[in-house]
């Protein structure tokens, strides 16, 4: 069976715009909070004999004079306090006012960055998602080379891969919104590795389209399938191996969510969301916006958008 992908390319183009526009709203208000890794500052990581709440360890940690410290509780009556860049005597007397005026409990972790090295590591994170992206695209214009449209290929997978990015950071963000999530450095790792995981996925469609294409030129003229039905045919026969590598991936992540610690968490469940992301994009964007470039779907939009107000206009 061979489902029709290509013809319906702009629900899914739609169906992406419905996915981002709600993280990019978060992100134009200020949703995503960075987390010390990148703003500098102390994270300290506590356990309580008995159950606590966010507000009383929020409360606890306001009256002894940090205003501004973010709390996330974990499993197991922990809790994880971030707050501004703390001395070993500071940290101290918060564990202090936690113990006495919560619950006897225990430090696990606590760990301290500077504001330089938070601002180098932004720096560095921006730094490489842009190489990431510039080496994507001279890979794929190079591996491609023999292939018509080449440029149109590495194009087509930088918007994939700016898809899935941009997708994670918006969620992100509304978590950060509702839920007062912070991104670290795992996070950015968890956006590389889903570049390179969509990359991958991108660039086995266009491997298949490449060997459709090159045994449908042998044929007829008069039977040789267009480059729509060529480009269709090849997401089709790459759709189920997509979908189970991706499946087999999110399964070892779901895994690490409900069984791993704390401290992966997050990174565990940014992966699995951008495995799916990236699946999606690779497959129902990335090799459509090469037909619509074939079709010139833009300036087709375009002239029927100048027609339509053509018609309105008295």
């Amino acid at each position: 069976m061979t489902f029709a992908i290509t013809a319906r390319r702009g629900w899914w183009y739609a169906l992406s715009l419905t996915f981002l526009l709600p993280g990019l709203l978060a992100l134009l208000t200020g949703g995503l909070k960075p987390g010390i890794d990148f703003t500098g500052g102390a994270l300290l990581h506590v356990r309580f004999k008995e159950p606590v709440t966010q507000q009383r360890i929020q409360s606890v940690v306001s009256d002894a004079g940090y205003n501004n410290a973010t709390v996330q509780l974990t499993e197991e009556n922990g809790a994880l306090v971030r707050v501004r860049q703390l001395n070993i005597e500071q940290k101290d007397s918060i564990l202090e006012a936690l113990f006495s005026g919560i619950s006897p409990g225990q430090e696990l972790s606590f760990s301290s960055i500077g504001p330089i090295v938070g601002s180098e590591m932004t720096r560095a994170a921006l730094v490489a998602v842009v190489i990431a992206s510039a080496l994507v695209l001279l890979y794929v214009i190079w591996a491609f080379r023999r292939m018509e449209r080449a440029a149109v290929l590495g194009f087509a997978a930088i918007v994939a891969l700016l898809h899935d990015a941009i997708f994670l950071l918006g969620l992100f963000a509304l978590l950060g919104h509702f839920a007062q999530v912070q991104v670290d450095a795992l996070f950015v790792t968890a956006i590389l590795t889903v570049i390179g995981f969509s990359v991958n996925d991108t660039i086995v469609v266009f491997d298949r389209i490449r060997e459709n294409r090159e045994q449908h030129r042998k044929l007829p003229e008069s039977s040789r399938p267009n480059f729509e039905t060529t480009v269709n045919l090849s997401i089709n026969q790459s759709l189920t191996r997509s979908l189970n590598t991706s499946l087999t991936a999110m399964a070892v992540l779901f895994a690490l969510v409900v069984l791993g610690g704390p401290t992966i968490r997050l990174f565990s469940i940014a992966l699995g969301v951008g495995f799916a992301i990236g699946t999606y994009s690779s497959l129902f964007n990335a090799s459509c916006l090469v037909v619509s470039w074939d079709q010139s779907d833009g300036k087709i939009v375009w002239r029927k958008l100048r027609e339509k107000l053509q018609r309105k206009d008295p």
